[in-house]
């Protein structure tokens, strides 16, 4: 069984227009941090759970996760801690607390809430199976076009416009989802390279945006498994409302 689980939670609530941390936003009347850590501990793969929060909310977020169950009805091994400037350096807050002894840990977002735990263990599965490094992907549907780094700063393109430098055919590509599943020895040492290279998560705009970046920088090959379209990432106010009119389709006690 792969034991230990990382849950980032650390980010804001800004483009949910929330004063809320995204983490604690409700779904449902639910919080967001609770609806994915319910599906991470349903999958029966997770027993510990280490789950990184904003600094000044690690009190909030430890009452929001008060009465998780396993599957079997007994609690989970719990642990709060504050994350960092990045998700990067969330995730290594979290590998720090983690206790020593698992080989193996899956790193999740909270931000993707109603993640099925079939996903989860089908991720668990493949690290049990010898893959160090495993993520789930889900095709693209649209059409891609390439343009030139940075033409997105500002978070759409400028009113001009800019060039295309050709279309990017979309049958060979998969939007990543998490949890990702990792061998824990590789992914320590994939974030130390990551630090001792000057990229330690300090800065947002150069950390990595998820694990398997770090393990496939740091020369392993990362494995695919199917996502889900449930696993989507809930930061905007649209994702939130599509999230909702997901879960009214879901099983009352998912």
């Amino acid at each position: 069984m792969l034991r230990s689980a990382i849950l980032t939670a650390a980010g804001s609530g800004s483009r949910l227009g929330s004063t809320l941390p995204k983490a604690l936003v409700p779904l449902d009347g639910v919080p967001l941090l609770v609806h994915a850590a319910r599906r991470l501990l349903a999958s029966g793969e997770v027993t510990t759970l280490v789950v990184t929060a904003p600094a000044a909310h690690v009190d909030d977020v430890r009452a929001a996760l008060v009465g998780l169950t396993l599957p079997d009805g007994t609690p989970p091994a719990l642990t709060v801690v504050p994350g960092g400037a990045s998700r990067q350096a969330s995730v290594a807050a979290g590998l720090a607390a983690l206790p020593p002894g698992d080989g193996t840990v899956l790193v999740h977002d909270a931000a993707r809430a109603l993640t099925p735990p079939d996903v989860v263990a089908r991720v668990a599965r493949a690290v049990a199976a010898g893959h160090v490094a495993v993520t789930p992907l889900v095709p693209v549907v649209d059409s891609l076009q390439a343009v030139a780094d940075g033409a997105f700063a500002a978070g759409r393109l400028p009113d001009g416009g800019v060039p295309t430098l050709g279309a990017t055919p979309r049958t060979a590509l998969g939007i990543v989802q998490t949890p990702q599943g990792f061998d824990r020895a590789t992914l320590d040492a994939a974030h130390a390279a990551a630090q001792a290279a000057g990229v330690d998560g300090a800065d947002e705009a150069t950390a990595a945006t998820d694990d398997a970046t770090l393990v496939e920088r740091a020369g392993h090959r990362v494995h695919a498994v199917a996502g889900d379209d449930l696993a989507l990432k809930i930061t905007t106010r649209r994702d939130l409302a599509l999230a909702t009119l997901l879960l009214e389709d879901q099983p009352r006690d998912s």
